[in-house]
Order: structure tokens, then C-alpha cells, then sequence
């Protein structure tokens, strides 16, 4: 039998292999999963891959995953963004480069409702960036600003993310939701931050209308003012019901869905047509997502079995580093990690290892365990979100790519991200150094300050 270090190099390589052939990555890490269980426990441990994935498939809180995706698509066709996209013009409207903040304003209240961040770059895509284009902004500053705030879904609750990560972790999905929020309003101020700083140092990057601003009369402003309604009546609906006590997570979540249908139908938008293409778009999303977790799930299962749960784990403490030379360490493998895998492999194959890890050094970080998840957790989606950027696999540029103009390519949008990779990575780095931005709210709301 081999030894685990050895196993682990043959395990790693094996699946390189296979993704270089093109398979898809769910059923790569289910093939080595089996594959490493019939070299180690023979026919037998058939049933021990088996028994993972009925395990993690059987969680209650997983079932808010299709639903916050059902509710995600629903939303998309009822209207909401183009309503909101306009009420927030009242706010941001006069500033040059005010559309640009607008859309960031817009991608918070819709990450706050939808946790979704491919349908919110997408409608994005549609309102925002032709109304930027139509009025001179500068291109690379139009299309960075809808990715970056599109990718603020993963980190403004609720993000199917955080769930993923708090079923990995063991660890309170409603306290992430809540570590969420202040993470999230830093990076979308720092983001506004720089679109007004750098808009007033090049004015040419984003002209204001020809003929000076338009003075809007006490109607228009009022037409505008109730495109905000729906949006705050589905955001108090969601996490009202969690913060309230009333709902958990995936309760709150089956109540979104009715939310969004009840804005669909207020909207004049909801028909069994929508329906049904809502629910199509969902299975191909849930299905995928289903097909990955199986696989990391059964691999992470059965790789602990062997002990890689702790080799890995005495190969992070015997590093000889301070805890935050450690976190470095494994911010820096989900980034190498990131530019091959998706992110749901990344988080059930790391998360398991990382975050026992994390709450062992607790007390040297002067957090409790529950605390140090927590913000590891804030961390860990932070770090995902600069995946959902960066180049060569960027999904969000992807996804914007596939609603832009045909004179935009998708080198463009790649060049016109980095700025706003820069502005995580500061935002990664605070939170990194600074964890009360993360574990204030969740303290707070538990009677721990």
C-alpha cells in the first residue's frame, strides 16, 4: 500500500490528466474518487463513495440552492433591474460618472436579492452598458464596472456561495449572510471611490449629457421613486424572514421565489411561458451544480478516509509560519486553483482541509472557532470573487461577453477588469488584516459584544 504523499501526487496528476482530455470536471473528480476507492478498499469501497454523496445530497440546506436560483430567474425577466436601474439615476444621476455609480448601487440591491452572479451581470449587460456606451463613457470603464458589480452577488447575502461554504464547514449559513454584508459594502464603496476619482481626473471617460443635467419634475421623481418598492419589499421578504426569525435559510429562500413571482406579476411579466423557461434555465444551472458537488464530494470523502485530511493539515501546520502567513498560504492555492477548477470543486475539495485548520489557530488570532470559519468564509468568497474576474477563465467576462456589442471582445473586458481585480485584492487584504469587518455583524447579532 502506498503512503499518502505518494497517493496524493498519483491522485493530483490523475486528475490533471483527465481534464486535459476535456472531461468535465464533475465527473473527473467522481472517476479518481472511484478510482482511488477501488485501489484502497477494493469493491467494497464502491459503497463508501456511494454513501458521501447520499450523505451531502440528503442536507436540508441545500435545497435553498435551486430555489435562490429558480428566484434568480424569475426576477431576471420580470422587469425589477429596469425599474431599479432607473429610480437609482435620482441618486447618482448629477455626477460625472454617475451612470457608472448608478450601476454599482443597482448591483448591490440586486445582489441582495437575487445571490446570483451570472443572471446579474447579464441584465446588467443589457440596461446598463448601452445606456454607458450611448453616452461616451469609456468602454474598458463601462464594461469593468458591470463585472466587478455583478460579482458582488457571491459576497452580498444571499450567495448560494456562502451556502456551499457553510454546509463545508459546518457552520451557520444565516451568521455568513451577516459576515457578508459589511465585506461587500467596502468593496462597493471602493469601487464607487475609484469611479468618481478617476472620472474627475479623466473627464473624458465619462462626458455628462449634452446640454447640462435635465432637472427632473415631482411626478417624474415619484414614477422613479417606486421602482425602488419592489426591489426593498423582496430584500425585507428574504432576509427579513432569516434576521426575523421567522424563516431559515431555505425557507426564506422557497419565500423569495413567491416574492419574485408576485414582482413578476405586479409587473404585468409573469406567464406560464416565463415560467417554464425559468424553471429550464434552473435545471441546466442546478443540474451542473449537482454534477460537480457529487464529484468533489465524493472525492473530498474518500481522500479523508485514506488520512489527506491529515496530511494536508500537518503539511499547513508545519509550515512555521504566523496564522496569517498561513492564510496567505492558502488564499494563494485557491487562487492557483481557481485558474483550472470551478469554484464548487475548489470549495468541498479545500474547504473540508482549511477550515478545522483556521479554527485551530483561533485563539492565536483572537477570535473563537465559530469566528474564525466565519471570517475565513468571508475570505474564501472574497477570494472566488477575484476568480470570477481574472483572466484566462473569467466566468463573469464570459457571461458579459455573451449580451456586449459585437465590436467589444473579450480581450477588452479582460483588459477592463483589472483595475477592479486590484480594488479585491485591497479589499481581500483589509478584511485579511482587519477580521472585525467580517465578524462584527455576526457578534453583534448574537449578543457576543
Amino acid at each position: 500500500m502506498v503512503d499518502i504523499q505518494t497517493a496524493t501526487m498519483i491522485i493530483v496528476a490523475s486528475m490533471l490528466a483527465l481534464m486535459v482530455t476535456g472531461m468535465p470536471l464533475g465527473i473527473v473528480t467522481l472517476t479518481v474518487s472511484i478510482g482511488t476507492a477501488l485501489a484502497f478498499f477494493g469493491p467494497p469501497g464502491l459503497f463508501l463513495v456511494a454513501s458521501n454523496a447520499t450523505g451531502l445530497l440528503e442536507s436540508y440546506p441545500l435545497v435553498a440552492v435551486p430555489l435562490f436560483v429558480f428566484m434568480a430567474n424569475i426576477l431576471e425577466r420580470s422587469g425589477v433591474a429596469e425599474d431599479l436601474f432607473d429610480a437609482m439615476s435620482l441618486l447618482a444621476g448629477n455626477l460625472r460618472g454617475g451612470v457608472a455609480v448608478q450601476t454599482t448601487l443597482v448591483a448591490v440591491v440586486m445582489a441582495a436579492m437575487t445571490g446570483i452572479m451570472g443572471g446579474e451581470i447579464v441584465m446588467l449587460g443589457l440596461i446598463a452598458l448601452p445606456q454607458m456606451l450611448r453616452l461616451g463613457y469609456d468602454k474598458k470603464l463601462a464594461m469593468g464596472t458591470i463585472c466587478a458589480g455583478g460579482s458582488l452577488a457571491t459576497l452580498i447575502p444571499p450567495s448560494v456561495i456562502m451556502i456551499i461554504y457553510g454546509l463545508t464547514a459546518n457552520i451557520s449559513i444565516s451568521d455568513l449572510f451577516l459576515g457578508g454584508f459589511l465585506p461587500g459594502l467596502l468593496l462597493a464603496s471602493l469601487y464607487i471611490i475609484y469611479i468618481l476619482i478617476r472620472c474627475n481626473l479623466q473627464p473624458h471617460l465619462a462626458p455628462l449629457p449634452e446640454g447640462g443635467v435635465v432637472l427632473m419634475t415631482g411626478p417624474e421623481k415619484r414614477k422613479k421613486l417606486i421602482g425602488l418598492i419592489l426591489p426593498a419589499l423582496v430584500i425585507l421578504w428574504i432576509l427579513g424572514s432569516i434576521y426575523g426569525g421567522i424563516a431559515t435559510v431555505t425557507e426564506a429562500a422557497a419565500i423569495g421565489v413567491f416574492g419574485a413571482m408576485a414582482a413578476s406579476a405586479v409587473r404585468g411579466r409573469f406567464s406560464w411561458e416565463m415560467l417554464q423557461e425559468a424553471l429550464r434555465k434552473t435545471m441546466i444551472t442546478v443540474g451542473t451544480i449537482i454534477w460537480l458537488v457529487l464529484g468533489a464530494v465524493s472525492f473530498v470523502g474518500i481522500y479523508n478516509i485514506i488520512g489527506g485530511n491529515d496530511f494536508m493539515s500537518g503539511l499547513l501546520k508545519g509550515l512555521d509560519l504566523p496564522p496569517l502567513g498561513v492564510i496567505f498560504v492558502m488564499m494563494g492555492v485557491l487562487i492557483i486553483l481557481g485558474t483550472f477548477m470551478e469554484w464548487i470543486a475548489i470549495a468541498y475539495i479545500t474547504v473540508p482541509i482549511f477550515a478545522p485548520v483556521v479554527a485551530s489557530m483561533a485563539p492565536e488570532l483572537g477570535l473563537t472557532e465559530d469566528a474564525a470559519k466565519i471570517w475565513f468564509g468571508i475570505l474564501f468568497v472574497m477570494n472566488i470573487q477575484i476568480y470570477f474576474l481574472s483572466p484566462p477563465f473569467g466566468p463573469a467576462c464570459f457571461w458579459l461577453k455573451s449580451v456586449a456589442p459585437p465590436g467589444i471582445t473579450l480581450q477588452n473586458i479582460f483588459a477592463a477588469v483589472i483595475p477592479f481585480i486590484g480594488l479585491q485584492i485591497i479589499g481581500l487584504a483589509l478584511v485579511m488584516i482587519f477580521p472585525e469587518i467580517a465578524v462584527f455583524l455576526p457578534e453583534l447579532m448574537n449578543g457576543k459584544l
